[in-house]
């Protein structure tokens, strides 16, 4: 299996042993005593104080049964009568109706908290998701509940940079890059982490996992639950992880899709070398499945030769831009998207196909910069990268780097070297790095938990599902065989929205593994769909770059 090669490539690699975090930047065990005492101080206030809902800011373009409020939390737990920010909270009620039994009035079972991952990633339209056949069985007996994390959205936004600089294009995206395109990215990641240091100061060093996870208890109480109920995908499935390890006593429920691998050594370094090569599996499977669909597309009947339909957009698009606006950049951009979901591979195919031939429109629709998004994707970032800089000891010398992801790209192409430049300004992060929790939780610790993953998912590669049901005893993993789309629940598998129903519904589980068939490939004469999508890492489809 292509996957599992590449995978074995990435862990072979020998990493020099990553660079100490500062000695203030340690989790000493007098901090982490401190600042549970805090959490609990925060906590008990935000019970007393619950959440005042209310008309939404955006409310034209919500529901009516949208509901949003604000719970105050502190900016550093170990102060918690200190400074306050503010997280934005919506909701949608419990419905109580049966889509099966009109008659039937559906019980409540609590609030449902969703976070959506990234890290940076707003969880605020969640609630709309009991609109959609999948949900209203979970939308009946659960009230919807998503929020802004800190430093998301209007919750304390952090910046790092002008949001007019963000999608700058047309841009390049060399394989094998240059060691003068090296040297330029170096200096642009260190121009980002000043800028982060700059525009945020002392209270940068405060936008990590384990104030998100902190946050969520005092969500949880603010929302009048004992015990919690969660969903978390992607990033998600990690604090929510971290979660479980600090307050096994107040989970409910929670169910992790798209598991991040949370071992300790490799938040989040090593994660990110692993996620490199898992996309190159996924890069393989689309460009398969375009081939297999040649009398469509005419990209070529192998997945070389569909290769090298790319490579010859990409080289003519580093000649001439499409609209003056899509390099080679934006294309690799759009391309990932296909890597996270496979809904995106005909639009993606055709784009490609009626480029080759001419007509550009297509490609420049879904490539080309969206300058009315810039704010909401520098934010994004800037939370991406003060939440992973901060996480973990990253190599802080560049040729560290630049060894690892040389032998990586030598197997790993596709998206090795721009996932570097997103994360290459924790090489220079100017803040204290923690050391990562150790999740995991002894047997009868924590109530039975549910994991979802796809086996081919590139962005939260499957071994990181594995590693998370080692971890978290009694949990239990279902997998979505031979698929690859990042995000699972309550999508077109059938069988997989069963086990969540069951679970979140009724509190049944299967026995420690089960598993679903694939669902179905997409069709290649899907209607061409508007618009890029977000990939769900935090990072920006359409650049790839902070």
């Amino acid at each position: 299996m292509r996957a599992a090669a590449l995978y074995s490539a990435a862990g072979s690699l020998l990493l020099t042993t990553l660079t100490a975090a500062p000695a203030d930047g340690a989790r000493a065990a007098p901090a982490a005593v401190t600042e549970a005492r805090g959490t609990a101080e925060a906590a008990a206030r935000a019970r007393a104080a619950g959440i005042r809902f209310g008309r939404c800011p955006d409310a034209q373009d919500l529901p009516g049964t949208m509901e949003c409020g604000t719970v105050s939390v502190p900016l550093d737990y170990a102060h918690p009568g200190g400074r306050q920010i503010r997280l934005t909270v919506s909701r949608v009620r419990a419905t109580h109706k049966d889509p099966h039994n009109s008659k039937r009035k559906v019980p409540r079972q609590g609030a449902l908290v969703y976070n959506p991952g990234g890290p940076g990633a707003s969880g605020m339209y969640f609630p709309m998701i009991g609109l959609f056949p999948a949900w209203k069985r979970i939308a009946a007996a659960y009230d919807l509940v998503g929020y802004a994390p800190r430093g998301v959205d209007r919750s304390a936004p952090l910046s790092c940079e002008d949001p007019k600089r963000l999608f700058k294009s047309p841009s390049q995206s060399p394989t094998y890059p240059s060691q003068a395109y090296k040297e330029k990215r170096i200096t642009k990641a260190k121009a980002f982490a000043r800028g982060c240091a700059e525009r945020s100061g002392s209270r940068l060093r405060f936008y990590n996992s384990l104030s998100n996870a902190r946050d969520l208890d005092v969500l949880r109480a603010a929302l009048g639950e004992d015990r919690l109920t969660f969903m978390g995908a992607s990033y998600g499935t990690y604090f929510g992880a971290v979660y479980a390890t600090l307050f096994p006593t107040h989970v409910r429920r929670m169910v992790f899709d798209s598991a991040v691998n949370p071992d300790p050594e490799r938040i989040w370094y090593r994660d990110n070398l692993d996620q490199s090569a898992a996309f190159e599996g996924r890069w393989a499977d689309f460009r398969e499945w375009v081939a297999r669909h040649d009398d469509v597309y005419g990209l070529g009947d192998t997945a070389d030769e569909v290769l090298r339909s790319y490579e010859k957009a990409a080289a003519r698009l580093a000649k001439k831009p499409a609209g003056g606006t899509v390099g080679p950049g934006q294309l690799q951009g759009a391309f990932l998207t296909a890597g996270y979901y496979d809904d995106f591979w005909p639009h993606r195919a055709q784009a490609l196909s009626a480029y080759l031939k001419g007509d550009p429109k297509p490609l420049i629709e879904q490539a080309g910069p969206t300058p009315e998004a810039a704010v909401e994707a520098e934010n994004g970032n800037a939370v991406y990268t003060a939440v992973e800089c901060n996480d973990a000891p990253w190599p802080t010398e560049w040729k560290v780097w630049d060894r690892d992801n040389t032998r990586l790209a030598r197997t790993a192409p596709f998206e090795t070297w721009d996932n570097v430049w997103m994360n290459l300004p924790c090489a220079y992060w100017p803040a204290p790095r923690q050391r990562p929790l150790d999740v995991r939780t002894a047997p009868g610790e924590l109530a039975p938990v549910l994991i979802l993953a796809a086996e081919r998912d590139a962005a939260t590669p499957y071994v990181g599902a594995v590693e998370l049901w080692r971890r978290l005893s009694d949990s239990v993993l279902v997998t979505e065989r031979d698929a690859g789309t990042h995000g699972v629940a309550g999508g077109p598998n059938k069988c997989v929205n069963g086990y969540l129903d069951a679970y979140l519904l009724e509190g049944r589980l299967p026995e420690r593994r089960a598993s679903c068939a694939p669902h179905p490939e997409p069709e290649p004469s899907a209607p061409r769909r508007s618009g890029r999508g977000t990939a769900p890492t935090g990072r920006t489809a359409t650049t790839g770059t902070p």
